[in-house]
């Protein structure tokens, strides 16, 4: 069943794995257990943003944050939206450092357990300068956007997704685990993706900046 993630996006297709991941593979361990590695990816976020001027690395910080949690949190919810058990522990996951859309992710058909991947990334990326209430209000945003994607493309899985982002919503880290899932859901913090432009109109629609007379500063 683990091949039907793909039909919901590319941000959802997975492969899986046997073995210890092989090249061009890397575990995905290696973001949470060796800071260097975690730091490259952040600068090569910047180098990719630096077209819209030089962002501050905290900035830089958040949009890597972001397209990484994106990333796992999509299969996860389509996994749990077709039923399927899995294990998103960051032992059982391998990747490739690619940027330009959904990096490949693979998943071991044999899982070991342990830490969730999302909750290790995000812990990793606190020594950036980015408060944790933009980082989990990323894994919020992430969530519900996975879920309505789902929506859209199975309306009969659309329920069954929204639940499962509203079990990710209902981590106190994510804006104190009360919002929940929906078209109407707004975070309570900023990727501050924004800053690139200089402009909160290049806010994302789910942004606290973009409530009607806002006036707020993101975390």
């Amino acid at each position: 069943m683990i091949d039907h993630l793909a039909a919901f996006g590319p941000f959802f297709a997975v492969v899986q794995h046997q073995d210890s991941p092989t090249s061009p593979w890397r575990p995905m361990s290696e973001l949470t257990a060796d800071a260097a590695v975690l730091a490259a990816r952040v600068r090569k976020v910047r180098s990719a943003l630096m077209g819209n001027g030089e962002p501050e690395i905290r900035v830089a910080a958040s949009v890597a944050h972001l397209g990484l949690v994106a990333r796992l949190i999509a299969p996860m919810i389509g996994a749990a939206a077709l039923g399927e058990a899995v294990s998103w522990s960051v032992a059982d996951l391998a990747w490739q450092d690619q940027l330009g859309g959904p990096y490949p992710l693979s998943v071991a058909v044999a899982p070991t357990g342990g830490v969730p991947a999302v909750e290790a990334i995000t812990e990793a990326f606190e020594p950036f300068g980015v408060s944790p209430k933009v980082l989990w209000g990323n894994v919020g945003s992430a969530a519900n956007s996975a879920a309505q994607q789902i929506g859209r493309a199975r309306p009969d899985l659309a329920e069954t997704a929204r639940q499962a982002a509203d079990r990710v919503l209902a981590d106190p880290r994510v804006d104190g685990g009360v919002l929940r899932s929906g078209a109407a859901f707004r975070r309570n913090s900023c990727c501050l993706i924004y800053q690139l432009a200089g402009d909160r109109e290049a806010c994302c629609g789910d942004c606290v900046l973009t409530a009607p007379g806002s006036g707020r500063t993101p975390a």
